[in-house]
């Protein structure tokens, strides 16, 4: 993900957050111009009545129906320890769409690691984020964000 300095736990949060990506259709190879984004809170259904995704939408190109889920329960927060060194902090089930690039923005939590100070609502479109823990009087920040897509 990055290194992060005198902070630990950073996580998206809530259920509104946004995972922004690119996409690419598994049949034709379509990838989507536009950033597209993937929130917990969000369900569609799936054609012929097989349940629901986070996403469902049909490629503009070969106009078939794909879809993508955020796996709730793989959401993980990364740690002062993970600092400069990949983690899974989510996976996502895809049925036909391959996300292709990640754009972090706002939506991040994370605290002080010495002092648990809470710093909410982190933005990372920058690719860095800095602020001042009053309580430790220390500097604390992320910095050079980074991120892979590892198929399983």
């Amino acid at each position: 993900m990055g290194k992060i300095c005198n902070i630990t736990r950073l996580r998206a949060e809530g259920e509104d957050f946004r995972w922004y990506l690119k996409l690419k259709c598994g049949n034709c190879g379509e990838v989507s111009e536009k950033w597209q984004y993937l929130r917990l809170m969000d369900s569609a259904p799936l054609k012929g009545g097989r349940g629901s995704a986070t996403m469902v939408q049909k490629c503009k190109l070969c106009s078939r129906e794909n879809s993508i889920d955020i796996l709730s329960q793989t959401i993980k927060p990364y740690n002062a320890e993970d600092s400069e060194k990949f983690k899974t902090i989510v996976e996502f089930e895809c049925r036909g769409l391959e996300p292709v690039d990640f754009q972090p923005q706002a939506g991040f939590a994370a605290e002080g690691a010495e002092s648990g100070t809470p710093f909410n609502d982190i933005n990372l479109l920058e690719k860095d984020w800095n602020d001042y823990d009053e309580k430790t009087k220390e500097s604390v920040g992320i910095y050079e964000v980074t991120h892979k897509f590892v198929k399983c």
